[in-house]
Formats: C-alpha cells, structure tokens, sequence
C-alpha cells in the first residue's frame, strides 16, 4: 500500500467529477430524496442526511440546491422511488470491480452495467464474488495543507471520537472507521473546523493490483468510463493501482 496516495486518488476524482458538475450533482440529490425519505427532512435528528449534506458541501454543492433537494424530497411523496443496487464482477486480469447504484429501473441499469463490463473485456459475477477483498469502512482523508493541527493531536482527537486507525502519507492524513461509527466521527472532526478532503463510507481493497499490459489497462479504463458517465452509478471500487 506504500506509494499508494490516497489524497491523490481524491484530487484526480475531484478533477474529473469538477469536470462533470451535474454528474455529481445528480449522485448526490438521489442520496438526500434516499435519506430523506428514510429518515426525515431535518438534519438534526437524521444522521444519514447529515452525511449526505457534508458530502454535498465537499463538493461544492450550492446551500440553495441541497435546501431544494431536501424540500422537494419532503414534499413529493411521488417522488421517484430510489432503489440501492450492487453489481460485482470482473475487468481484465482478474481485477475487482464493485459498482453501487441507486435506480428507479432495476433492468435499466443492470443492462447498462453488464454492457460496460463486456465492452472493457469483463464480465458480471455472483454477489459476493469480489467483495470479500474490500473492507467496508468510513474513510475520511485530509490534507496537511489545509489542516493546521500537528500530526498527534489530529491523531487523538480521532481516536477519542471512536476512529479505528489513523495513518499519516506524504500529502495527507487518513482516518479509518467503524461503518457504523463513520457520522460520529466525522460530526466530530466538523465541530473541530476540521477542513476534510474527502468523508465518505467506501469500500477499501486488501490488495492493490499493477496491470502492465497496455490493452488490458485500455479495457478497464473503457469499463470504468462507462459505468463513471451512466446516471444510475453511484459509485465504483476497484482493486487496481492505477
């Protein structure tokens, strides 16, 4: 894992996602009409929702739109009915794909996501078949430009709200958690004005894997762009060292 920047891998998603602003945008208003009808339109007393907004603001999402996102939500009880859904599967060499997404059409999306793995040279699994080499686990990177606390206070005010690990990279601090343990965490590092390159619960892989062969990496880049530029994906883990 040594070479393997984690803050890196955040500014290059955080470029390509500035480059497609609606994208991320439309991710990030399903997850609040989701949270929102689970668990309520105030913030206060919905967790989930506090971590979306959080989310929402990293990525520079306008306080007007995240407000309108939450009424409507509220409001609509026709509201498109959001369905969270796993795929996992394989790209070339045996690399590790998992795709999230939330749709309000099942065979919409499995259509599409099933085409994207065939065109990159992969192909869909069982459930199951590559998460075992993911951890699930909230994550939570900072970067040392932006954070003004020494290493070893960061690291204790982490631990003493219930952080797992923490660990310190070139660049940039990173927090391990407890999935379950991730809004409590994060709530406290906020209250501290701690700035938070990234917060997000997220799949991390034990293992990461080089691919050498150019048309291999060609293939998985197509599969990745692929589910990336389709509306219906949320999210997508990996095990390849990019």
């Amino acid at each position: 894992m040594s070479g393997h920047s984690k803050f890196a891998n955040i500014k290059h998603k955080k470029e390509k996602n500035d480059a497609k602003k609606g994208k991320i945008f439309t991710i990030i208003g399903r997850e609040i009409v989701v949270a929102v009808k689970e668990g309520g339109p105030d913030p206060a007393n919905n967790s989930k929702l506090r971590d979306v907004i959080a989310k929402a603001k990293a990525n520079n999402m306008p306080n007007d739109t995240i407000d309108r996102g939450i009424k409507k939500a509220a409001g609509d009880a026709d509201a498109s009915n959001y369905e969270y859904v796993t795929y996992e599967g394989y790209g070339p060499n045996g690399i590790a794909i998992i795709v999230d997404a939330l749709t309000d059409n099942k065979n919409r999306t499995a259509a599409n996501v099933r085409s994207a793995f065939t065109k990159g040279n992969g192909n869909i699994g069982t459930p199951g078949c590559v998460s075992f080499m993911f951890d699930k686990k909230g994550q939570i990177i900072i970067s040392k430009e932006e954070c003004e606390l020494e290493s070893d206070d960061l690291m204790m005010m982490a631990l003493d709200a219930g952080a797992e690990d923490f660990s310190e990279e070139e660049d940039s601090y990173e927090i391990i958690t407890d999935p379950d343990d991730f809004s409590m965490v994060r709530e406290a590092l906020e209250k501290e004005n701690i700035p938070m390159a990234s917060a997000e619960v997220t799949m991390i892989p034990q293992n990461w894997v080089e691919l050498k062969d150019e048309t291999a990496v060609k293939n998985l880049q197509k599969t990745l762009d692929l589910l990336e530029d389709d509306d219906d994906v949320q999210y997508v883990y990996h095990n390849w060292d990019e």
